[in-house]
């Protein structure tokens, strides 16, 4: 579905709505409980509620049995934002209220709500702030001068909250970044605070207690496999239990429950889809254009010794890392009909951290693009795939990429999957949520960000007169994050040049491009078929 939902009010014990209860109609809301018969709401309340981009730019208090129209206002951001929001804590008995306005899409202020007055955090704009238990924490963006002390981007600080609106102290350093290792994301327990950690696109999971001589961090379970490892509180306010989630390319998602003195205890685990038994997954590392060394993962059989067809994944944007997941389309679809799988972790992405993903902003953007061409080059270097064979795939921001990689170098790919894109660079601010993302690609109504930014809008750099690979452009007519403008005048564009394209577009969904599973798997089989017929290795009998 879409961005926009409805909200409901929803009886846990009971299993059924609640009748007369709380209710939004379809929009962008940000909702949160602020005690049993209370609400802090941002929605479209109407005309000068909402942010260019299309998100809450009010918050108001809403009390049950109560219109909406009567609710209070309690912030306003402004038109250009992106977004506001809130959130709460009952552990404090919902005796304050903690309000995030996010004046672009990197930066951010965060403010303590309590007896209808607002108190700022003081911190970096692009720092993430986050408030539980009357603890505050920051996760650092850039290095950060501070009461004279320094702290490093990427950092995670944490101080008692109270103690630092007042005086600026107590700060204390939980984790900071190496050169390999990268913070992905954290939690916290009644007593612990929980960190996922990315190491060279590995993640791992460790917990950190404080004591009298600091923060003691403890890694909860060793594993040196390619994997994906995250960790989450199971019950923050009131224990130090953590559920913890393991899956990797070949192997689904196990999920397991542990705690500070517990023995970590498998709940559950997905099943499998397909036979991982005859495929080897290895990460291999190659050099772009400007020195820059760039991992990818490669997942084939270990049968495999020529070349084949070969399916290239990117993304390479807001600091979004592409790590080890499972799939069950990728081993049916792909790899049991003997392709090999990529995936490439570009600039732009957030697999090392913040730096990472600012190289390759605005008029650096080109750096993602050079790092998407130099995997396709090693593999075919390596003798995994010939261009020919080599097809990819990328979706909105990774719409974009493949978007780029169409114009720049159709001469590299046997064929492109290009879906929900984002193509015409010089409208995508106009449309949608577009405005949001100027903090990553540029504004074009600015001269000199326009210069840039011409240079890979996809839609202004088609020739007439120059070869291009099949394409599959998708898209979703529901789509209210990326608006199906973009595929729809891309592919007019290349039919009107006389270019081949194949053109998908679901009328239902949102920005997943499906609504629900039959429509998602009708998706993928439209993407693997069209793979397969383009690269010249179609099978019958696989169907």
């Amino acid at each position: 579905g879409g961005d926009a939902v409805v909200v409901r009010e929803f009886d846990i014990e009971r299993r059924e709505f609640v009748e007369g209860g709380f209710y939004l109609p379809e929009a962008k809301s940000d909702v949160c409980w602020a005690g049993r018969d209370r609400l802090i709401v941002g929605t479209d309340f109407g005309p000068e509620s909402l942010t260019e981009s299309g998100y809450p730019m009010t918050l108001r208090i809403w009390d049950r049995n109560t219109p909406l129209s009567e609710s209070v206002e309690i912030f306003r951001g402004e038109k250009p934002d992106v977004s506001v929001g809130a959130w709460t804590d009952s552990t404090n008995g919902f005796s304050e209220y903690y309000i995030n306005r996010s004046p672009g899409f990197f930066s951010s202020e965060t403010y303590v709500y309590q007896s209808e007055s607002l108190t700022q955090v003081e911190k970096p704009e692009d720092a993430n702030a986050w408030i539980n238990q009357k603890r505050l924490f920051l996760r650092l963006k850039t290095d950060w001068t501070f009461r004279d002390r320094s702290y490093k981007g990427g950092s995670l600080l944490v101080a008692d909250l109270d103690e630092y609106i007042e005086s600026g102290e107590g700060l204390d350093v939980v984790f900071e970044p190496s050169d390999t290792s990268v913070l992905e994301s954290w939690d916290a327990t009644k007593n612990s605070i929980l960190l996922s950690v990315s190491e060279e696109v590995r993640t791992q999971a460790y917990a950190s207690t404080k004591s009298e001589n600091g923060w003691k961090t403890r890694r909860v379970r060793d594993t040196s496999e390619i994997s994906t490892e995250s960790i989450q509180s199971f019950n923050p306010n009131f224990d130090d239990r953590f559920l913890l989630s393991n899956e990797s390319y070949l192997v689904p998602s196990t999920l397991s429950i542990g705690g500070a003195e517990k023995q970590i205890e498998t709940l559950k685990q997905a099943p499998a889809f397909f036979d991982a038994a005859e495929f080897n997954t290895d990460q291999f590392w190659t050099t772009s254009r400007d020195g820059t060394k760039i991992p990818y993962f490669e997942l084939r059989k270990t049968s495999a010794n020529n070349a084949g067809p070969t399916l290239l994944y990117g993304y390479g944007g807001f600091e979004i890392s592409m790590l080890p997941q499972y799939s069950a389309s990728v081993g049916l679809g792909w790899l049991e009909r003997g392709g090999t799988y990529v995936v490439a972790n570009i600039r732009g992405g957030g697999e090392f951290g913040p730096d990472w993903h600012r190289s390759a902003l605005k008029e650096n953007r080109h750096r993602a693009y050079d790092d998407f061409i130099a995997v396709a080059e090693d593999l075919i270097e390596r003798g995994v795939t010939t261009s020919s064979q080599l097809g990819i795939q990328g979706g909105s921001n990774g719409g974009l990429l493949m978007g780029n990689m169409y114009t720049k170098r159709p001469d590299l790919f046997g064929a492109i999957v290009c879906q929900v894109p984002l193509l015409d660079m010089s409208r995508y601010h106009l449309l949608l949520a577009g405005a949001s993302w100027m903090a990553e690609y540029g504004d074009p109504d600015k001269p000199e960000e326009w210069d840039f930014l011409q240079n890979y809008s996809p839609y202004h750099n088609v020739k007439r007169d120059r070869s291009y690979p099949p394409i599959l452009i998708t898209t979703s007519t529901r789509d209210d994050r990326v608006h199906p403008g973009h595929a729809r005048k891309m592919v007019a564009l290349l039919e009107e040049l006389g270019h081949p394209v194949s053109y998908y577009e679901n009328t239902a969904g949102g920005h997943a491009g499906s609504a629900d599973n039959s429509q998602l798997a009708f998706m993928i089989s439209l993407v693997y078929e069209f793979l397969w017929r383009t690269l010249g290795s179609y099978k019958q009998d696989a169907h």
